[in-house]
């Protein structure tokens, strides 16, 4: 009895391990992918006339590649871009939509993110 006791409770650490791995991973590339989008969303380097500024057909892949790098696969469609703004001072708008799948043993959840640009507080 104590050994079934012993190998359930490992069973159970082994699980929520796995969940919490899944899950934090998961949250720390959002969390990253959001970073990115604020920065290429302020076009710091075009407000000071380091670099011309990114159109918004340039913007789409380049947000699918700062996501990759996080391990986040992501479409076109899954990309709003939109221009707040005109000239030297505009900004863009980026923000992402997507699921990340969570698979355990018994069952699976999907994990919903929408990182964007803009600053919430």
């Amino acid at each position: 009895m104590r050994n079934l006791k012993i190998i359930l409770g490992a069973a159970v650490l082994v699980l929520a391990v796995s969940t919490g791995w899944q899950v934090g991973s998961a949250v720390v590339a959002n969390m990253n992918l959001q970073e990115d989008l604020r920065d290429l969303g302020s076009q710091a380097g075009a407000h000071v006339g380091f670099v011309v500024p990114n159109t918004d057909a340039d913007a789409t892949p380049t947000v699918i590649r700062k996501a990759k790098e996080h391990g986040i696969t992501l479409e076109p469609a899954q990309v709003t871009v939109r221009r707040i703004g005109a000239g030297e001072t505009s900004t863009l708008y980026l923000a992402a939509d997507y699921t990340v799948p969570v698979n355990l043993a018994l069952f699976s959840f999907n994990l919903h993110f929408t990182p964007s640009s803009e600053r919430n507080g």
